[in-house]
């Protein structure tokens, strides 16, 4: 029994009417996805970085050399507003982690680009990341993770 099985019954007592397998399921998915998140905001937290500030360097990383992208790019990559790239830009910038330039075939565009140290910060946070996402997931068997992920996959892409 864990806290949802109480809610469940609970409900179950008060609503017998209702199916709730769902609401069992994606309450301890919700509550995993919260438990998880924090474990990773605080791997991020030690390297001095917001999960947003992570998302940025880490798109810029795996943008390849020369880690440059522009802004607009990096807002479609992370799915957000320009206005909230563009806060994040500033964040990082003045940390030293990245540096803005005119874009030379478009003067009204800026490149951003991952600084040296930048690099070193997200090289360092990611490898502390893939450990700490391996270390949350071992309790899980080869085939527990495949059938998991295929699972979210196909939630996933019926929500859209």
């Amino acid at each position: 029994m864990d806290a949802i099985d109480g809610v469940l019954e609970e409900w179950r007592r008060e609503r017998p009417d209702l199916d709730l397998s769902a609401m069992g399921v994606l309450g301890r998915l919700a509550r995993l996805t919260r438990r998880i998140e924090d474990e990773v905001e605080a791997v991020f937290a030690r390297h001095g970085l917001r999960p947003g500030e992570f998302d940025v360097l880490a798109a810029l990383r795996r943008s390849g050399p020369p880690y440059m992208l522009i802004p607009s790019e990096l807002a479609a990559v992370l799915m957000m507003s320009r206005a909230g790239m563009t806060n994040r830009i500033d964040r990082l910038e003045s940390a030293g982690l990245v540096s803005r330039t005119l874009d030379a075939t478009d003067r009204r565009s800026f490149r951003v680009t991952l600084t040296h140290e930048g690099r070193r910060v997200i090289d360092a946070t990611v490898t502390d990341h893939a450990a700490n996402l391996e270390r949350l997931a071992k309790h899980l068997s080869a085939d527990d993770a495949a059938t998991l992920d295929r699972i979210t996959r196909t939630m996933l892409t019926s929500l859209g």
